[in-house]
């Protein structure tokens, strides 16, 4: 659902008159573009910016026309609800190697000895 409202900001008297702000809310759960399991992975993936009836709210007020915004809100929504219907890998689990193990414990064994040796003895 689309709603055009004042634009906050600086711009004179025809921002006072005009509203060229665009707020969009499109309602998640009830929307039948989606399949349920997309719907599911859209709203774990979403769920800081979800309402709590499953919608998300998006606004737009960088251009001075509403066409515009209405236009630059949609492109918002799109990329959106694209990132958010991607699962994610599972991350694979990898071990480090034995080499880099190795590497390390030998510099903090010459870094150790560099150290002792400073050391004053009497």
């Amino acid at each position: 659902m689309f709603k055009a409202v004042a634009s906050s900001g600086p711009g004179g008297q025809h921002a006072n008159k005009v509203a060229t702000k665009v707020q969009l809310e499109f309602d998640v759960i009830n929307s039948y573009a989606f399949a349920e399991a997309e719907k599911q992975t859209i709203l774990d993936n979403l769920k800081s910016q979800l309402t709590q009836q499953g919608s998300i709210k998006i606004s737009c007020q960088e251009s001075r026309s509403q066409a515009k915004n209405k236009e630059l809100v949609l492109k918002k929504l799109i990329n959106l609800l694209a990132g958010a219907s991607q699962r994610k890998k599972k991350r694979k689990k990898t071990a480090i190697p034995k080499i880099a193990k190795l590497k390390r414990l030998r510099a903090k064994k010459l870094n150790s000895e560099k150290k002792q040796n400073r050391k004053f003895k009497y």
